[in-house]
């Protein structure tokens, strides 16, 4: 055992008698001197490094200043008994030991009248390997530096010279060492003040303590006995990152106890509770509508977090952030640590959640243009892009109307925008509906002008003669078109007298034609018009004729078809006869 092996190196007792019964019977002898017992001796004289001992012996004996333990208070005169440990030295001199002397008795005393586990006083000496040798009554014991105190101790010099009480919690006696505790004490004293602190105190109490340690969870504070945790959501009403944001190591608070678990002698700690909840006013402070101002204390890519005030934040979604923009992170808009102003959506004050809104801060732009443009109303505006089904128009302020492509042309079906318009062209358009709800404005394009159709009786009659260019050849027939941007068909049965096998043997795209109109069908919007039907002489029953023809010409699915979806096919047909 160590300490074992550091208490005999403190002493030599080589030389001492084999049992204290042998030194008391020497030591009672009265005018023998005998080596290896205690002796009684008297102080004759002092000088600063010790005293002279007179022993009974024709020469007086030594003692170092440094073996007494208070070297001031010896006097001439004063009796002390010694260790003899040479009659005669080189000098002619007994050799005289006042420690042995005491750590012999002390041993006695501490052996026979003690004991293991009694407490003791004792006086720290010096160091050694390990811990630290303690005066105990004048008996050297060790202490081992893990016994020292209840936490790791620093610097053990900085126990030295000092005065103690110890406990005995190991005794050898066959190798004549003894070991202490301090720790087992404080450790003991410790137990006994968790118990009264525990017994006495209550929740909802106010207790004062220092914070021993800080952690990322949370802080402990030495209560006086007991440690409690101060949990990090429980130190501030308002966001703290880590709890040294608010606490140091050493600071003396006061905290409210919050739980207490005596079987496991854990205390629960709480500082912001000695604080109103300001959760308790937010929605009298806070009513609906009401703009507040805070500082942005934590992005999402669903929303940035506001702090209201300590203790009370909002959430802006990306939502709310932009009544005509599409938000796809609150980082595009927001930064930390930007003072923004918001509006009040909406509070839940049992789930501590304030929805909040920035685009609020500003009328709806969409009621704002339900106003100012109402239905019918023309307006120009820019292309901004095209899809699959219509045209996006902007209108003012990044707010976009479209054009579903059923409203591009009168005349026409349009299959794609790209037929009709091109990005950055400036039309006229007209608006149809809005809706601010779904933030959607429908624009028309081919309502900007008048409906041809409307009055195609004005425009054209069976028997008048017509000219238009050719715009589409299918296998069919070939697509003119007329004034009014309305289109007509030549059926290949109507191209010439004679026999046609193919249109474009007749006409090719671009060419300006001469024909008459032959049918006006106002239902279908369709216009019937022959080549050969513009001779002169032609009577109205060589139109009724024509017409009856063209009728029979066409096949039954081409006749229920309407001119746009002939012109789709027109194109297919092309590109074969190409």
């Amino acid at each position: 055992m160590q300490e074992q092996n550091f208490a005999e190196s403190f002493l030599d007792f080589s030389g001492m008698p084999e049992s204290m019964e042998e030194l008391l019977k020497g030591k009672e002898e009265v005018g023998t001197i005998s080596k290896g017992k205690i002796v009684a001796g008297k102080i004759v004289a002092k000088t600063s490094d010790g005293a002279r001992v007179d022993i009974g012996y024709k020469a007086e004996g030594f003692i170092p200043a440094g073996e007494f333990l208070n070297f001031e208070a010896v006097n001439v005169g004063d009796d002390i008994d010694v260790f003899l440990e040479e009659i005669e030295n080189r000098q002619n001199m007994p050799t005289l030991s006042l420690e042995k002397a005491n750590s012999i008795k002390a041993w006695d005393r501490i052996t026979t009248e003690y004991g293991e586990g009694h407490i003791v006083k004792g006086i720290m000496r010096h160091r050694v390997k390990g811990g630290i040798m303690v005066d105990v009554e004048g008996f050297p014991a060790f202490l081992p530096g893990s016994q020292l105190d209840v936490s790791p101790v620093r610097n053990m010099d900085d126990y030295l010279n000092k005065e103690y009480d110890v406990k005995i919690i190991k005794i050898n006696v066959e190798r004549h060492n003894i070991v202490v505790s301090r720790r087992e004490l404080l450790e003991e004293s410790l137990r006994e003040q968790r118990t009264a602190l525990m017994s006495d105190m209550a929740v909802d109490s106010v207790v004062k303590g220092v914070v021993k340690n800080i952690t990322d969870f949370g802080a402990f504070i030495d209560l006086g006995g007991i440690d409690g945790l101060l949990h990090i959501t429980d130190i501030s009403w308002g966001r703290i990152n880590h709890p040294s944001e608010v606490l140091t190591v050493g600071q003396e608070l006061e905290v409210i106890v919050i739980g207490i678990d005596k079987d496991k002698e854990r205390v629960s700690l709480g500082l912001k509770q000695k604080t109103r909840n300001p959760w308790d006013d937010v929605v009298a402070k806070y009513p609906k509508g009401s703009k507040v101002s805070g500082k942005v204390v934590n992005l999402m890519p669903y929303g940035a977090f506001v702090e209201i005030e300590t203790g009370i934040e909002g959430l802006i979604h990306v939502s709310e952030m932009s009544w005509t923009k599409r938000i796809n992170k609150a980082s595009d808009v927001l930064n930390k640590d930007d003072v923004v102003e918001a509006v009040v959506l909406d509070i839940d004050r049992d789930s501590r959640k304030i929805s909040l809104g920035l685009r609020q801060k500003e009328r709806n732009p969409w009621e704002v243009l339900a106003e100012k443009y109402p239905v019918g109303k023309h307006i120009v505006g820019k292309v901004r892009n095209m899809t699959n089904y219509g045209a996006f128009v902007e209108i003012e302020n990044d707010i976009d109307g479209m054009i579903h492509v059923s409203d591009m042309s009168w005349t026409r079906k349009i299959n794609k925008p790209s037929e009709v318009l091109t990005p950055g062209q400036e039309i006229e358009v007209v608006i149809l509906e809005i809706n601010p709800e779904q933030q959607r404005i429908s624009l028309g394009l081919k309502q900007a002008e008048n409906d041809p159709w409307s009055n195609i009786n004005d425009l054209y009659k069976v028997g008048d003669i017509v000219k238009g260019c050719v715009t589409k050849i299918t296998t069919f027939g070939a697509f003119v078109e007329l004034s009014n941007k309305i289109d007509g068909l030549i059926h290949i049965s109507q191209l010439s007298n004679e026999r046609v096998d193919k249109v474009k043997d007749v006409l090719k795209v671009g060419d300006d034609v001469e024909a008459r109109v032959i049918k006006v069908d106002t239902d279908e919007r369709r216009i019937g018009l022959s080549i050969k039907a513009v001779d002169g002489d032609f009577s109205e029953a060589d139109l009724k004729a024509a017409e009856e023809e063209y009728t029979a010409a066409l096949k039954p699915g081409e006749a229920m078809v309407n001119i746009g979806e002939v012109f789709e096919s027109g194109a297919m047909d092309a590109l074969k006869l190409d």
